[in-house]
């Protein structure tokens, strides 16, 4: 009983930790990405597969899966980051700073959130 416990701690942590705000990563609703898709100061990346983003994408997000190619984009624009959900496109953010990319902003909900609320999507 002790052990399940410990170990249902254990996962709650990973959790939590996995999903505690990340120092110099911006994270913005899908409303306030509407007011910033024309912004041509910025870079868009959907990092779903290729078919879900044919399926359906937000323009002028380009698709990057899984961000195979953020090592070539530019440091000193901002990169706005978007997936499913928005875990993986955190995961891509970090990979970003990492890379020295300065500003740097994920899609908290990503697709899913931007449809659920019924916004415009191509």
């Amino acid at each position: 009983m002790f052990e399940t416990i410990i170990l249902i701690a254990i996962c709650a942590a990973v959790v939590i930790w996995k999903k505690r705000p990340v120092e110099g990563i911006h994270t913005i609703s899908t409303d306030e990405l509407q007011t910033m898709l024309r912004d041509d100061d910025k870079i868009f990346i959907d990092v779903r597969s290729a078919r879900d983003f044919n399926k359906m994408h937000v323009a002028p997000f380009i698709n990057d899966p899984n961000g195979l190619g953020i090592e070539a984009l530019p440091k000193d624009k901002e990169i706005v980051v978007m997936c499913r959900s928005g875990m993986r496109s955190l995961e891509t953010c970090k990979k970003l700073k990492k890379l020295g990319v300065q500003k740097v902003t994920n899609v908290r909900g990503g697709i899913s959130a931007y449809v659920e609320r019924g916004l415009q999507e191509k």
